[in-house]
């Protein structure tokens, strides 16, 4: 089978400058016009900083012999059945002929607040997953409905707090050595490779970006497991695999 991978490592970094840039624009607004957030919201509260890997993930779509999917993108057509709760709103949702074909995340994390912005993300991706997958078995998706592409994507900021190793109180029993000494970078792409390897996503990139990127869209990954290409070539399997049938 072969794939198209749209020319994705240039999408990625217009994406990524997109990324900077909606965040400054935000919070520059916001400071213009009094009415700024407390600390960094101002810039996370405005929404769009992800748009242009949405983007990626539409053009691979289309790409792959999709084109006449529903890609769902508005906020009142991303919600899907739970197991544990009623409803999950999702980032973006790929119907066709009535069968899920694949539901996205596209989180981001920029400092200072690393630490519990980390247990937060990893509670609602492990959660997120465990839910729909449930449901799934259930049949909320369609009774024999084919096993839908699951895929998180991470972007997080790049700097010395990111990258500085973190220690961890354990009174009663040791951490799992992974993550003893590991960066809130590093601590991201265990979690990326975790959820992958044990079925919670089919795949889960993470990319780390300085905040300078705004100029020239560079990013870096840690692992080829969590790599953008990686979870791209995935995505577009999927994809074509089911324009295929």
């Amino acid at each position: 089978m072969s794939l198209d991978l749209a020319d994705y490592e240039a999408q990625a970094r217009e994406a990524v400058k997109l990324f900077w840039g909606n965040r400054e624009a935000a919070l520059a607004k916001q400071i213009e016009s009094g009415n700024q957030d407390a600390g960094a919201r101002g810039a996370v509260t405005a929404g769009k900083n992800m748009d242009g890997f949405l983007a990626i993930a539409q053009t691979l779509i289309e790409a792959n012999g999709l084109g006449l999917a529903d890609i769902c993108v508005k906020q009142r057509v991303l919600t899907l059945p739970g197991f544990f709760r009623p409803t999950k709103l999702w980032d973006m949702l790929v119907v066709n002929k009535g069968e899920l074909v694949a539901a996205l995340e596209f989180k981001s994390q920029v400092g200072p607040s690393f630490g519990n912005n980390f247990n937060n993300r990893s509670e609602e991706a492990i959660g997120t997953a465990h839910d729909l997958w449930t449901a799934y078995r259930e049949g909320a998706f369609g009774e024999d409905a084919p096993r839908p592409f699951l895929g998180w994507v991470m972007l997080v900021e790049d700097c010395p707090k990111s990258n500085t190793p973190v220690g961890d109180k354990q009174p009663h029993f040791p951490v799992d050595p992974a993550f003893k000494g590991a960066s809130y970078t590093q601590r991201y792409d265990i979690l990326c490779k975790r959820l992958v390897q044990e079925g919670l996503y089919s795949s889960a990139a993470f990319l780390s970006s300085p905040r300078d990127a705004g100029a020239d869209g560079r990013y870096r990954h840690l692992s080829d497991l969590t790599s953008l290409k990686t979870f791209v070539t995935e995505f577009a399997g999927h994809i074509a695999a089911v324009a295929a049938r």
